[in-house]
């Protein structure tokens, strides 16, 4: 059996990769609204983004909008990848279990 990706695998960042794979490649959303959209609190994403971006699955973009910071999110080419393949693997370890 193929490993599931244990940098996807934790259940807030799944919600968080999954969430990002529904942008457009090239598209972000801002750290407040993926919070909201999630229903974290703003450590609890921030730690969980931070494992994702070591890991090169996210891009964070921190910018201002005037004098407001703002943090913008999006899912890498590597991190669609990750979760791409995540989702083929846990479609093939459920498949198998079905089958059996």
């Amino acid at each position: 059996m193929t490993e599931l990706d244990p940098v996807i695998h934790a259940a807030a960042r799944l919600r968080i990769t999954a969430a990002l794979a529904t942008l457009d490649p090239g598209e972000s959303i801002a750290f407040p609204r993926l919070q909201e959209l999630l229903g974290m609190t703003a450590g609890n994403l921030s730690t969980h983004v931070r494992r994702l971006e070591d890991a090169g699955y996210v891009a964070v973009d921190k910018t201002h909008r005037g004098r407001t910071p703002v943090t913008y999110l999006a899912l890498t080419t590597r991190g669609r990848r990750a979760f791409e393949d995540y989702a083929e693997t846990l479609r093939s370890v459920l498949g198998e279990r079905s089958g059996s």
